[in-house]
């Protein structure tokens, strides 16, 4: 199969990933995506890194399965975990959503001031804080985890 007719292939620990896809169609309505929601094994956020780490390799590996071109982790705790390892481990392009979230988060805040609410594993992580404090060093973050943030 050519590259440019294989799918994209996005992942999330649930059905958050939907509006993941959501946006992936309106900016690129030609490609065709494999989604993949975790909802066997969710919420990621409270597993261990190790245990999301293991999830995400087994998704992108199904996935790779399936002849995607690259993968999206949707899941912030999987993005926050594994997305470094997954870049270096597979074969195909792979692509987070926390580093999208921090600058849409720049670009939104007047004030400097910005509020994330996660999962437990994607607050303790400080994945969203580490990109943004080197960007603007004044940046001041509110955080919250919460129990289910998983829908």
């Amino acid at each position: 199969m050519n590259l440019r007719d294989k799918p994209f292939g996005i992942f999330d620990s649930g059905v958050g990933g939907l509006t993941v896809v959501r946006a992936f169609h309106e900016i690129l309505p030609q490609e065709s995506v494999v989604y993949l929601g975790d909802t066997a094994r969710v919420p990621y956020g409270n597993k261990s890194k190790e245990t999301v780490i293991r999830f995400s390799r087994e998704i992108s590996q199904f996935l790779i399965g399936k002849g995607v071109k690259a993968i999206v982790v949707a899941c912030n705790t999987a993005s926050a975990h594994a997305l470094d390892g997954l870049k270096q481990e597979m074969s195909i392009p792979i692509f987070g959503v926390i580093e999208p979230g921090v600058e849409a988060a720049l670009n939104a805040t007047r004030n400097g001031r910005i509020g994330i609410m996660g999962t437990t594993g994607t607050i303790k992580s400080e994945a969203y804080q580490k990109p943004c404090c080197v960007s603007v060093p004044t940046c001041i973050w509110w955080r919250r985890p919460h129990p289910c943030s998983c829908l």
